[in-house]
């Protein structure tokens, strides 16, 4: 029988609800794991990245081993950075429809135990990211200075999506160094590609928001761009496909690639298209989408390096 108590209010039916312990569903809906699209949105950039050096390696594709690590590490870092979010916005977390259900501000998990689980799941990244290589290992661990400021950045600037990028899109720093143990043009290409991808898609879920957040002083990109978000959303689309279109080209992308690029636009365009700012459904359904969005372009970039090497 699935249980729905303590269920956050923009958290459908899922595993956690129907079989997970009963103890165990405050903090697996504190990390996020009843809602897995975040943690799929910081695992893509990884895996792009990854497949980007096995292009430029001319191998026949990504480490498999490398792309579970980062699977792992996606997962239980983006619960850790959870935790920490909603430890520091327990207060207004509280204040917002959507949000008030969540385990801290409902009472279901102390702020005390909020971060010795977070604490648990970052010792569980560390051991992933101590798998890597000491360059990659490195570049893992400045990712939380960035981690660290995120929650602050809505309480100060209409900008935090920025922020948001920076940390979302670390991933595209992480797969090129585990093979080449150094950062080359084609990563940092990627990496920008990605926060102006994340800017996108999270400006479209800060849509669902935007009342709340006017009436308790949040800010976002939602609220400032307003009316403007269609036009606006063209522009840091545009700007991703290109960055990343620069970043293939310069790893050895070839047709294929291209193909998977097109495909990756063609998806962004049909968001912007279908756009409805006040319709909270609409904006969480279209954010969920990059998931599928993200898939693409990994295909394009994996299947181009398979067709490099037989070919």
């Amino acid at each position: 029988m699935t249980d729905t108590s303590g269920r956050v209010a923009d958290a459908t039916g899922n595993w956690v609800d129907g079989l997970a312990p009963v103890w165990s569903r405050p903090y697996l809906r504190l990390a996020r794991f009843d809602r897995p699209i975040g943690a799929w949105l910081l695992l893509l950039p990884c895996w792009w990245s990854a497949a980007l050096a096995a292009l430029a390696a001319r191998q026949a594709g990504p480490d498999p081993w490398h792309l579970v690590l980062f699977f792992v590490g996606a997962f239980v870092m983006r619960g850790s950075g959870c935790t920490w979010n909603d430890f520091v916005d327990r207060d207004l977390d509280g204040s917002v429809e959507r949000t008030r259900s969540r385990p801290i501000p409902s009472g279901q998990v102390s702020a005390a135990q909020a971060l010795v689980f977070m604490a648990a799941l970052a010792l569980i990244g560390l051991t992933v990211l101590l798998q890597f290589n000491v360059f990659t290992i490195a570049t893992g661990i400045a990712s939380l200075a960035v981690v660290a400021v995120y929650p602050f950045m809505k309480r100060i600037t209409y900008w935090p999506q920025i922020v948001l990028g920076l940390a979302f899109s670390w991933g595209a720093l992480m797969g090129w160094p585990a093979v080449f143990a150094r950062l080359d043009v084609p990563a940092l290409e990627l990496y920008a590609g990605s926060i102006a991808w994340v800017i996108g898609y999270d400006t479209i879920y800060a849509h669902q928001d935007r009342e709340d957040d006017a009436l308790i002083g949040i800010k976002s990109t939602a609220r400032l761009f307003g009316a403007r978000t269609r036009p606006m959303l063209v522009l840091f689309y545009a700007l991703a496909v290109a960055l990343i279109g620069a970043a293939g080209l310069a790893a050895g992308g070839g047709l294929v690639f291209g193909l998977g690029l097109v495909a990756f636009a063609a998806h962004l365009a049909w968001q912007v298209g279908s756009l409805a700012i006040d319709d909270p459904d609409r904006c969480l359904a279209l954010f969920k989408s990059n998931r599928d969005a993200g898939l693409i372009l990994f295909a394009g970039l994996v299947l181009d390096a398979l067709a490099r090497r037989l070919f």
